[in-house]
């Protein structure tokens, strides 16, 4: 049976959740979620809600599914540790060295890669499981046809988000909320940036980046058949009342078959911007998919308080359990079974002669069906009485409250299972001194003759630049070191080309890959490639160094959200890069969203720029030869003028990121490089590596 798993941002919503039938729910707790805006639960708190749940049969799953600093470690170790002790299901996690830290110390329990970990391809989910985890939230951006190939071919189990709100960039890969604002999608605190309005020449009142709700109550069975394991409602975020409507609609959905028109108002009702959507689900991705909040479409609070009634106050039945009863001459007493094989055994009175009418068996089945305003549902029971007795229905009464008290401990308790302990990591520091060069481009006519005779520790060009011509490559290579860069995103579809390039390239003589995306980790190493790790990994610890080290990665940019102070104090066991000048991509979108604007796609013709109200410009360039689309900041980052204070950060390179510049531009930055302009705020920016995220 395929899960139903529901939010849970507060104990109130955790119970709408559960009385309206959801099989599992997910939960943050504390700071390590990607929903700090939620109400949360505290460590106390934690303990209550999976007891709750467990009685109820239902699974909680929680999330640690943030970038977590060096710093924080011995925080989310104990977390991990509290966590365990409490009983949860499983913990949903997208830093890499949380799922090192969660294997050793919580091996019991079991691990889903988050949609953070931008997992969008049958490779991606291989390497998810050979790092030991049980399940992969997918990416939400496949079609039906992606998600069944996947599932047909998965080693582990898939899940696949239903229903709430979309982002426009691919989980895991939005930078907007944090070079922006400060605040950081990947450490729970994005401000919804893409929500806010943008115009494509000037400012207008438009809304390009922001899309409906996702809502596939319409697919359920066909996801079912293919195999999916659990479809996710999102709306941590939401009220309690919200996560009872949208949940009790999907249960109804899923048990009966069919959508009414009245479960369609109702989650039309709960939530929506200006309707809902199904069009990556579809593969029919475009403007028709863009959608606000708006006055008319806000909830009418009319229906609010049916929402409450079905979880305040009230215990819906959602564990079967079965009686066993007896009433003889050597005492009465009861047995409970519930579905797991638990037995409870109580104990009533010396039933007496009956002086009027005798106990029946039917008469104990009908007072023991009486578990009304519990958790359980009786289906059966057997009942066994002894001709000629009488016992007070008030002590059958009893036996079956105290029985039902016992389960319910029961089901409340787990067994304790041992922790482990986190293994220590050598600190290894980096090199000393001015680090190295290394340049990567976007486009070839970047390629100037002053470029091609700067020195640089790696020269990084995408891949089907190289792919196209030969003696472009063979002329890099004998140039100096050469990398292919790999699109961060490359569906199932899009592998056998790619593997093509590979193939053809290292005939060539090409031994180097830039990768961002880990699906792409399995891929290359089977073209024969040596892997260097780039800046969409979101490396923000040296526990993820360490294990990329373990994974063969010759070199790892670190994420641009670090800290100059975190970087300089991370353990370098592989040759570590840092981006020190161009325009940091901020979102990368399956929406092609120039055609989003014109209706059809020019976007080789060249950048296009949205202005927020501020007029605050940002690039949209095309990702790679696809027609997805990449939003850079406006702002170019530089440090060219500070490159004295990176000398102390142990790292083996800089990089200069060339995208929207033309030839010209690019060698005037090759000479900044080496004699640097004075700063200038009005046009360039310091990024995140002084400020920080929240």
């Amino acid at each position: 049976m395929m899960e139903l798993l529901a939010p849970a941002g507060s104990m109130e919503a955790l119970r709408a959740a559960v009385q309206n039938g959801a099989n599992a729910v997910y939960l943050g707790c504390g700071m390590f979620n990607a929903r700090q805006g939620a109400k949360n639960f505290t460590p106390e708190t934690l303990a209550e809600a999976v007891k709750y749940c467990h009685v109820r049969g239902v699974a909680v799953h929680l999330t640690l599914n943030t970038l977590v600093s060096d710093r924080e470690t011995s925080a989310i170790v104990e977390m991990i540790r509290h966590a365990a002790g409490c009983g949860v299901d499983a913990f949903i996690v997208q830093d890499l060295n949380v799922v090192r830290l969660c294997q050793e110390l919580a091996p019991q329990v079991s691990l889903h890669g988050s949609t953070q970990m931008t997992i969008h391809s049958l490779p991606g989910v291989e390497f998810c499981a050979a790092m030991g985890m049980s399940r992969v939230v997918l990416s939400r951006e496949l079609s039906r046809e992606e998600i069944a190939y996947i599932c047909a071919h998965s080693p582990i189990e898939i899940e696949v988000f239903a229903h709430g709100a979309l982002c426009m960039c691919y989980s895991g890969q939005c930078y907007l909320s944090s070079v922006i604002g400060g605040r950081s999608g990947n450490r729970g605190r994005c401000a919804q940036p893409c929500r806010q309005s943008y115009g494509y020449t000037h400012w207008e009142n438009k809304h390009p980046l922001s899309l409906k709700d996702n809502c596939l109550v319409d697919h359920l069975r066909e996801l079912e058949a293919m195999g999916v394991a659990s479809i996710k409602l999102e709306g941590r975020m939401k009220r309690p009342e919200y996560v009872a409507a949208v949940t009790g609609v999907y249960r109804r959905a899923m048990d009966e078959g069919t959508v009414t028109h009245a479960m369609r108002q109702t989650l039309h009702q709960s939530f929506n911007r200006q309707g809902f959507t199904d069009g990556y689900y579809q593969g029919r991705v475009g403007r028709n998919m863009l959608g606000i909040r708006t006055e008319e479409s806000k909830e009418d609070t009319s229906w609010l308080q049916t929402m409450r009634l079905s979880y305040e106050g009230t215990e819906a039945p959602l564990v079967d359990i079965r009686f066993h009863a007896y009433v003889t001459e050597q005492g009465s007493w009861l047995v409970v079974e519930d579905p797991d094989g638990r037995r409870c055994e109580v104990y009533g009175p010396m039933p007496e002669l009956a002086r009027n009418l005798p106990l029946t068996e039917d008469a104990v089945v009908q007072r023991l069906n009486k578990t009304g305003g519990t958790p359980y549902r009786c289906i059966q029971v057997d009942a066994r009485v002894d001709p000629g007795l009488s016992l007070p229905a008030s002590a059958i009464n009893a036996m079956r409250r105290e029985a039902l008290n016992q389960l319910t401990a029961l089901r409340a308790r787990r067994e304790e299972a041992p922790l482990g302990e986190a293994a220590a990591l050598p600190h290894i520091k980096g090199p000393a001194g001015q680090p190295g060069l290394t340049i990567a481009v976007t486009t070839r006519e970047q390629l100037t003759p002053k470029l091609l005779k700067t020195p640089c520790a790696m020269l990084y060009v995408p891949v089907h630049i190289l792919a196209q011509d030969p003696n472009l490559t063979t002329q890099l290579l004998e140039r100096g070191p050469l990398a292919a860069v790999l699109p961060r995103i490359v569906h199932d579809n899009e592998l056998p080309k790619l593997q093509k390039a590979l193939e053809d390239l290292r005939l060539l003589g090409l031994r180097e890959v830039l990768l961002g995306n880990l699906g792409l980790l399995i891929p290359a190493r089977q073209a024969g490639m040596r892997v260097h790790g780039d800046f969409g990994l979101n490396i923000y610890n040296s526990g993820s160094l360490h294990l990329l080290h373990s994974m063969g990665l010759r070199s790892a940019t670190v994420s641009f959200e670090a800290t100059l102070p975190q970087i300089r104090d991370m353990s370098k066991p592989l040759p570590l890069e840092i981006i020190i000048y161009g325009r940091l991509p901020l979102m990368i979108t399956e929406h092609c969203l120039i055609r989003n604007r014109t209706g059809e796609c020019t976007c080789h013709l060249g950048a296009m720029k949205l202005i927020d109200r501020t007029g605050a410009e940002f690039p949209v360039i095309k990702d790679g030869d696809s027609c997805r689309s990449v939003l850079l900041n406006g702002k170019k980052l530089t440090w060219l003028d500070r490159q004295e204070d990176l000398t102390k950060l142990g790292v083996w390179a800089t990089r200069l990121s060339f995208t929207t510049e033309n030839p010209r531009e690019v060698d005037r930055v090759l000479h900044d490089y080496l004699d640097p302009l004075p700063f200038d705020p009005g046009s360039a920016t310091r990024g995140l590596y002084l400020r920080g995220v929240e």
